[in-house]
């Protein structure tokens, strides 16, 4: 698959729900075919995928938790890619 370009803007896909699991208090992603339950970078990451770009992402986070640019660029990259594959995101 090909890497995710800085300017790429990540989306769910459609029919794909990011919410808390009222039971658990876990955030999760809900989609046609069942739920899959996600850790905080994740959640972390899809939050901020409301029309910003991947670059605009990676800096928000990277401000937010003192991190590195660049390792921090490759992880939701990872995370994005993994998504897409699922069929759980979507890049415009």
């Amino acid at each position: 698959m090909a890497k995710i370009a800085d300017a790429a803007q990540p989306r769910l896909a459609k029919g794909v729900r990011l919410q808390t699991d009222s039971a658990s208090g876990q955030s999760v992603l809900l989609f046609p075919e069942g739920i899959l339950e996600l850790n905080e970078t994740a959640h972390e990451i899809l939050a901020r995928c409301d029309g910003r770009t991947l670059k605009e992402i990676v800096q928000a986070l990277a401000e937010e938790y003192d991190s590195d640019v660049a390792a921090l660029a490759a992880d939701v990259r990872e995370t994005l890619a993994d998504l897409q594959r699922r069929k759980l995101i979507e890049l415009t």
